[in-house]
């Protein structure tokens, strides 16, 4: 990671609001919500950047913005204002909230990968493993079943799910298992950059350190850039180069993660860390 190259990916001043604003909104913020209007600033003025080969970790607690951002950047969520820029779209140089629905589509195919906390939201669960990566191989505008086959078994075989149960449901599965079935999908084009949102939340411990394990293989091994969001710092310190700590929409403080973790300026990020030790 060199942060004097082009990110990978670029936020600058994300703002997604739930409710018209009002003049004196941003002076009357009751967390992210405004006393007059009641209109709730989700993400208030966001900025960020990813550059390749980057684990970008951003914690904070629930409400704090962080999935709004995430899936806003997969546009599952519609913006107010702000712009984001991927360095394989138009050469970082148009912004993909103002790209057309079906630019939209490719980049969502291609370029990114998302992984959700609740895998019924990533995955086809009636659908087999092969079948879910087949799909997003097919969306992106790929016909062949060969290859499409051969690519499945590869990706599953890297989230170590046993080739002879590729044709299984993951209704099937342990939820473990599931979010594996769910990064192989998320693989399957060959992405810049994995958005993995709360990936190990619900999951037991001993499950949710093979999964992080597993994230720092794929890393590895395939050199993707990554975006990762929770709300637990100890995920945090094992996997991130850097972090953002959200609260209330905002964005309060960033740096490397170690120093984060043992020099946080603000109360808040000081109260978490406390709160691992």
């Amino acid at each position: 990671m060199v942060l004097d190259e082009k990110p990978v990916l670029k936020v600058n001043n994300l703002v997604v609001r739930y409710g018209k604003g009002c003049p004196d909104c941003q002076q009357n913020l009751e967390k992210n919500r405004c006393k007059i209007c009641g209109t709730v600033w989700a993400c208030n003025d966001v900025s960020l950047e990813v550059y390749p080969g980057e684990i970008l970790g951003i914690v904070g607690e629930s409400g704090s913005g962080k999935s709004t951002l995430m899936k806003s950047l997969y546009f599952d969520f519609p913006t107010t204002s702000g712009s984001a820029y991927l360095s394989e779209y138009q050469n970082g140089e148009s912004d993909i909230w103002q790209a057309s629905a079906g630019q939209q589509r490719m980049i969502r195919n291609t370029i990114m990968g998302m992984v959700y906390q609740n895998p019924v939201m990533g995955l086809r669960m009636d659908y087999s493993s092969a079948s879910n990566i087949a799909e997003k191989i097919i969306a992106a505008g790929a016909r062949n079943a060969g290859q499409m086959t051969s690519r499945a078994e590869e990706l599953l075989s890297a989230v170590e799910i046993l080739t002879s149960r590729m044709q299984e449901a993951p209704k099937n599965f342990s939820g473990g298992m599931q979010q594996r079935v769910q990064i192989s999908k998320a693989l399957a084009n060959n992405p810049s950059i994995l958005l993995l949102d709360e990936v190990t939340t619900g999951l037991d411990l001993s499950v949710q350190a093979k999964v992080l394990d597993l994230i720092r293989k794929i890393k590895a091994k395939y050199g993707i850039s990554v975006l990762l969001v929770s709300h637990d710092l100890a995920v945090i310190r094992m996997l991130a180069d850097r972090t953002i700590v959200m609260l209330d929409g905002k964005i309060i403080e960033s740096g490397l993660t170690d120093q984060i973790l043992e020099d946080p300026q603000e109360a808040y990020t000081q109260q978490l860390v406390h709160s691992l030790l």
